[in-house]
C-alpha cells in the first residue's frame, strides 16, 4: 500500500476519543428491519442502542437513542477498576459445546453484524456464545486511545475465563484474529504445557480458531510499514497521531504506546504453537487487509488442519448476507470438528 491511510484496519461503527461509539455512521435503509442469513434471521444492528444506562464509572456519558434493548452485563476487574461490556448465551442440549467467542476489531464493538449472525445460529443450535467490548470500545470503561494489543487480549483472557468453561472456538474479525491468537497461547500457556486437547481438565482451553480478514501484526506490517513521514513525525514528537476516518468525522487516534506495545507481541514471525482447526475467511477486494497476509497467516500455524476461503469481491468488514452465512458455515465446521475430537 502507498499510503498510510489505508493501513489501519477499518471498522464500524468507530469509537470517540472517550470510548463511545460515534452516531455518524449512516444506516442503511433496510435497517430496522430482520435479515435472514442461513435461514435465521438477524437483527440489523442499527435497530439497536448501545446502552440502557451508562456502564459504571461513566455516568457523564449521553445516552444515543434507538430502539430499547436489554441491557448488557458488565465484568468488573479487580486489578485497574475496568468494566468490560459483555452479552452472553447459555448453551443448552448435545450441541452446547464447544462455546463460540466472538472477539471484534480494531474500533469495533460487540454490536455488528457478524457478532449478531453467530449469536443468532448459536441460540438457534443450543450452543453458548459470549460477545463483549474491549476496554475503550463499544460500552465498556476506558478511552480508546488509551489501549493497546496486550491490554485488550487481557481484556479478553479476562472476559474468557470469567465467563466461559470447557473448549472453545474463537472467532476473530480484523484486529480480533490476532486477540484470538495471543488469547489462545496465553490460556493454553496458563493451563500447562502438558495439557493437550481432549484430555486438558483445564475450565477452558481454546480448540478451533476462526479468522475474519484476521490482521495479526497490523500495527507493523501495514501501518508501520507503510507510515507517511506525517504519521512518522507526529508519533515521535506527539506520541500519536491522528488518521482520518472514512466511517466518522472523527480521525483515529494512532499511539506511539499502540505501536510499541504491538511489536511486543508479534506472532507471524515464527510457527504458531496451535494444533487445532483453523479457517481463515478473507475477501480479496479488502483495502484495508491485502489478502496476502491471510497466506501469511495461515503459513504460521503449526496445526497442519488450516483452511482459507478467498471471496473475489468481498471487503473488509464481510458483513453482507453472503458473507454472513460463509462465517455461520465455517464456525459450525469447526465446532463440529472440536466436539468430535472431545
Amino acid at each position: 500500500m502507498a499510503a498510510a491511510t489505508s493501513t489501519v484496519p477499518r471498522s464500524t461503527p468507530p469509537v470517540s476519543s472517550r470510548g463511545r461509539t460515534c452516531s455518524t455512521v449512516r444506516p442503511k435503509a433496510s435497517c430496522g428491519a430482520d435479515v435472514l442469513v442461513a435461514g435465521l434471521s438477524i437483527p440489523c444492528r442499527h435497530a439497536f442502542v448501545r446502552r440502557s444506562g451508562p456502564p459504571p464509572g461513566d455516568a457523564g456519558s449521553p445516552e444515543p437513542r434507538g430502539f430499547a434493548v436489554d441491557a448488557p452485563a458488565f465484568l468488573s476487574r479487580a486489578g485497574d477498576g475496568a468494566t468490560i461490556a459483555y452479552r452472553r448465551t447459555e448453551g443448552r442440549g448435545p450441541a452446547a459445546s464447544p462455546t463460540v467467542v466472538f472477539l471484534p476489531g480494531f474500533r469495533s464493538d460487540m454490536e455488528g453484524g457478524k457478532a449478531l449472525a453467530l449469536e443468532a445460529w448459536c441460540r438457534s443450535e443450543g450452543r453458548g456464545f459470549l460477545r463483549f467490548d474491549y476496554t475503550g470500545h463499544g460500552l465498556s470503561s476506558g478511552a480508546f486511545e488509551d489501549g493497546t494489543i496486550g491490554q485488550w487480549a487481557a481484556d479478553a483472557v479476562f472476559a474468557i475465563e470469567a465467563l466461559t468453561a470447557g473448549p472453545l472456538v474463537l472467532v476473530g474479525s480484523s484486529m480480533g484474529g490476532w486477540i484470538m491468537m495471543l488469547a489462545a497461547r496465553a490460556l493454553a500457556e496458563r493451563n500447562g504445557p502438558d495439557r493437550v486437547a481432549p484430555q486438558w481438565v483445564a475450565p477452558q482451553w481454546v480448540a478451533g480458531l476462526v479468522g475474519v480478514a484476521p490482521a495479526p501484526d497490523f500495527t507493523e506490517d501495514l501501518i508501520m510499514a507503510n507510515a507517511s513521514p506525517a504519521l512518522r513525525r507526529d508519533l515521535e514528537r506527539d506520541g500519536v497521531h491522528y488518521e482520518p476516518s472514512d466511517y466518522s468525522d472523527e480521525p483515529t487516534p494512532i499511539t506511539r504506546r499502540l505501536i510499541e506495545d504491538g511489536r511486543e507481541r508479534l506472532v507471524l514471525g515464527a510457527p504458531f504453537p496451535f494444533a487445532g482447526p483453523v479457517r481463515i475467511i478473507q475477501g480479496m477486494a479488502d483495502p484495508d487487509v491485502p489478502w496476502r497476509h491471510a497466506l501469511r497467516v495461515a503459513d504460521a500455524f503449526a496445526g497442519a488442519d488450516v483452511e482459507i476461503l478467498l471471496v473475489k469481491s468481498g471487503d473488509h468488514r464481510l458483513s453482507e448476507p453472503d458473507d454472513l452465512a460463509r462465517l455461520v458455515r465455517m464456525t459450525g465446521e469447526v465446532c463440529r470438528l472440536v466436539a468430535k475430537e472431545s
